[in-house]
């Protein structure tokens, strides 16, 4: 199993460190008081909210380098609740692509609650994490992870996919925000 930073030690970034514990991956959390704390994962997950992701890479973008990076974030209007912050045709998934050009991004767990990470299950079914990215070897590595914690990695595609992954994840926060559904339900994929 490959060792794996988080970086961003909130509701996912715990949530995710616990499952990827599940799967006898090494974990290592870096928190946002680990600044000078050197980031060395073969995968890399940005656990952090969208408007902290600049920032991130500003910092550690050249330890970021050749490495799978797994964005988690939801480019949404926190403010209002009611839009996406990413052009229509764009995604935040494609911005860190573009960003950080030597790096390996894969769009994952941003449909997913912490609260389905930490059980598993959604609806009595197994979680289901979509994962988006250009890059075959990488999906398939963090998909061998995902499935060895007992979740079911399903790929969706190619990185430009990663807008829709984006706008599903929106539609579920929404839901959850506005009492229609609960934190600890969502989507998953019955086969």
């Amino acid at each position: 199993m490959p060792h794996i930073s988080i970086i961003g030690s909130g509701n996912m970034g715990q949530a995710i460190a616990g499952l990827f514990g599940k799967s006898g991956a090494t974990v290592e959390v870096i928190g946002s008081s680990d600044a000078e704390r050197e980031v060395t994962g073969d995968i890399v997950v940005l656990a952090v909210p969208y408007p902290a992701v600049g920032q991130v890479i500003a910092q550690r973008g050249a330890q970021l380098a050749g490495r799978v990076v797994v964005d988690v974030t939801n480019p949404l209007n926190f403010e209002t609740f009611d839009s996406l912050t990413v052009p229509a045709d764009g995604s935040a998934a494609a911005e860190i692509a573009a960003a950080l050009p030597e790096s390996r991004v894969v769009k994952a767990f941003n449909t997913n609650f912490a609260g389905t990470l930490a059980t598993g299950t959604v609806g009595g079914r197994p979680t289901t994490v979509l994962l988006a990215g250009d890059d075959a070897d990488a999906k398939a590595a963090l998909a061998v992870v995902i499935s060895a914690a007992g979740l079911r990695a399903v790929d969706a595609g190619g990185l430009k996919r990663a807008r829709e992954l984006e706008a599903v994840g929106f539609l579920q926060l929404t839901l959850a925000v506005g009492e229609k559904t609960s934190w600890t339900g969502g989507f998953t994929l019955a086969h």
